[in-house]
């Protein structure tokens, strides 16, 4: 048997097997420097996180602890409203105010109005879980700033309004039935 160097197309196997180890001198586009990608790493780290941290505490998956901040900041909401806030889409909320109706944390109240929708309210126990769950994120987030000067922190702030109120408008002028829910 001969070498494989002399093998009929060896050398154009190594050439194949080098190419892939080799990057491109000029890529079209470096994933880790792409400001979307880049976006949502950050927000899978931290939702992973902070996820923990709530479950973990309070027994909480993200969506839940989503909907009882949401109702804890708003008082009486429907699960549209809940949806529309958190940037849940309407399945996974109704998902999250089961679990929490289950667990005694929240209550339905139907609307007269529109039998379709229900009010969504927080028990004495989803209060008491939502007056704790608080201080908890609020301690996480000023971990996550930590490393930040006081300008920073506002500059980070004003960026993230920009890029917010740009994203908006991008997502407003989505096709009908795409995907509008936050992981």
């Amino acid at each position: 048997m001969q070498p494989n160097s002399t093998l009929p197309g060896a050398r154009d196997d190594e050439a194949q097997a080098d190419a892939l180890l080799t990057p491109p001198a000029d890529p079209l586009l470096r994933l880790e420097t792409f400001l979307p990608y880049r976006l949502n790493v950050l927000s899978a780290l931290v939702l992973r996180a902070l996820g923990r941290i709530f479950d973990d505490r309070f027994g909480l998956a993200i969506p839940d602890w989503r909907v009882i901040v949401t109702i804890g900041q708003f008082g009486t909401l429907t699960a549209k409203q809940v949806g529309a806030h958190s940037h849940m889409h309407k399945t996974k909320v109704s998902r999250a105010v089961a679990t929490l109706e289950r667990r005694g944390l929240l209550v339905r109240r139907s609307n007269k109005a529109d039998l379709r929708e229900a009010f969504l309210s927080l028990t004495e126990e989803g209060q008491a879980i939502y007056r704790d769950l608080v201080p908890t994120a609020v301690d996480f987030a000023d971990r996550m700033l930590a490393d930040l000067d006081a300008a920073e922190r506002v500059l980070l702030e004003s960026v993230l309004e920009k890029l917010t109120a740009r994203a908006s408008v991008w997502a407003a002028e989505a096709p009908a039935g795409a995907d509008d829910e936050l992981d």
